[in-house]
């Protein structure tokens, strides 16, 4: 894709980040299944569903477009997901474990914040206001599971053996 004008940018963003969510949608349950602490994974469980709602929310922003909804590959995503599934594979005290898949998803979240923050401060030059709200929307659950995660990291980490 050229990337001639700011419209041209968005859109290609915007099929990255589709892709992402689709990626995180697949990979969230491995992490519910992976969390030892309830609480770790009804968090992942219920960031589940609003993925699954980021991913309609980015198809509205599609249609804002006039566009058609297309998912580029996102590398950043299968990376961090890839670091996910190798951390993941690793042999650990469940308590430690839960602490890595806090750490992991808090990537997840960082990355997707800063897209979403980005694709927002575009869709509101560009005057795409239902792709602003519904991306907007986006981002405002990325920043709350975030701060959700860092609540309950305070907790788990205690329980964590600090040496070995």
């Amino acid at each position: 894709m050229s990337l001639d004008s700011l419209e041209d940018a968005f859109y290609d963003e915007l099929c990255d980040v589709y892709h992402a969510e689709k990626q995180l949608v697949r990979a969230l349950p491995k992490m519910v299944k992976q969390a030892a602490n309830k609480s770790l994974a009804a968090a992942f469980t219920a960031h589940l569903a609003e993925t699954e709602k980021h991913v309609t929310r980015c198809e509205q922003a599609f249609a804002d477009t006039g566009k058609v909804p297309k998912a580029k590959k996102c590398e950043a995503m299968a990376g961090l997901l890839e670091e996910a599934k190798s951390m993941m594979e690793e042999e650990a005290e469940p308590e430690v474990m839960d602490a890595v898949l806090i750490g992991l998803a808090q990537k997840v979240e960082h990355y997707e914040i800063s897209t979403y923050g980005t694709l927002c401060t575009w869709a509101d030059v560009l005057g795409y206001k239902t792709a602003k709200k519904a991306l907007g929307a986006n981002l405002d659950e990325e920043e709350k599971c975030d701060k959700k995660l860092t609540t309950i990291s305070k907790k788990l980490n205690k329980l964590a053996p600090a040496e070995s």
